[in-house]
């Protein structure tokens, strides 16, 4: 199946927009759970939130403090962050309105609920009274979505243009998540690290990887066996491995994809030599930050590659 570069375009951004909505949904939901259950003076501070995602600049312009309610109004109902849940849905609505002729056509309708649903209980849910269904609903909206289009959609260059959309997300998701997770966690001296497993288990419980974490590792949330696992477990669908290998597979099985199966190989031999099981923040955050670097030269050959009109 051939694709016009605009409907791949639009493919593989509604594959990063219906991830990152599911992964700011579990990502606050388990931030939430957290506050609520360590003492006070423990917490690490809403705007932890706001730094996993890099958009301190917007909010600031916008907000006076990174007070729980406005991290979590910037987060789900903010019309004018373009990588809140309400926006992010919106725009995921518009890419796939625009390419239903190579969709299920159930796939159309049920992001079009989710559209309808997040419009109108998202501004009632920043509070803590309804916080928590509306996230919950928002993530299993999602993995109904992607169950569907998982069992209904044929191996062709749609599905792995959404699947390179939904892998490169999830990548960039988790080392953010780790990156500033840890380090909080490793850079700073805090008074109560016996806190400690239970910000970790929150990391966890933000990637949907604790009880997989608690089988294959063990009980106890730890710095350096939850930044290996997280990293280099290869069964771990939001694994930094698992995403990295998803994406050569996909872009495989794509024509002219010599330069991003590159991009990917740089990250790939960058991940196996970094030892993860002596885990310190100075050798942390740079290699986090060169991941980073290669998944974004990646996006942006990705673009290059089969998005941008070609000149003639």
């Amino acid at each position: 199946m051939r694709l016009l570069s605009r409907v791949a375009d639009r493919l593989y951004w509604t594959g990063r927009y219906m991830e990152r909505v599911e992964g700011i949904a579990r990502l606050t939901q388990a931030y939430t759970h957290l506050v609520m259950d360590i003492p006070q003076g423990s917490e690490l501070g809403w705007d932890i939130l706001v730094k996993i995602l890099d958009a301190e600049p917007l909010f600031e312009a916008r907000y006076k403090t990174y007070s729980e309610q406005n991290v979590l109004h910037f987060l789900i109902a903010d019309e004018k962050n373009p990588g809140s849940i309400l926006q992010s849905v919106t725009a995921a609505r518009s890419n796939v309105r625009t390419t239903r002729d190579v969709l299920p056509q159930e796939v159309w309708e049920q992001v079009n609920e989710l559209y309808l649903y997040t419009l109108e209980f998202a501004e009632k849910s920043v509070g803590r009274r309804n916080r928590h269904r509306f996230l919950d609903k928002i993530q299993a909206r999602c993995q109904a979505i992607s169950g569907h289009n998982m069992s209904t959609m044929c191996r062709d260059d749609a599905y792995r243009f959404m699947s390179l959309g939904h892998l490169l997300e999830r990548a960039d998701m988790t080392t953010r998540i780790i990156d500033v997770g840890a380090g909080a966690l490793m850079d700073t001296e805090r008074h109560n690290v016996s806190m400690d497993p239970l910000i970790w288990g929150a990391l966890l419980q933000g990637l949907s990887a604790m009880s997989t974490y608690r089988r294959k590792i063990g009980p106890l949330p730890e710095a350096a066996p939850v930044v290996n696992f997280l990293f280099n477990e290869a069964t771990l669908p939001r694994s930094l491995k698992f995403c990295l290998n998803g994406i050569r597979s996909e872009l495989g099985q794509l024509k002219r994809h010599n330069d991003a199966l590159r991009h990917v190989e740089r990250a790939r031999r960058r991940l196996a030599r970094f030892d993860t099981k002596s885990t310190r923040w100075e050798t942390l955050h740079p290699f986090i930050d060169r991941i980073q670097i290669d998944l974004s030269k990646l996006s942006d050959c990705i673009s290059e590659t089969w998005f941008l009109p070609t000149e003639r």
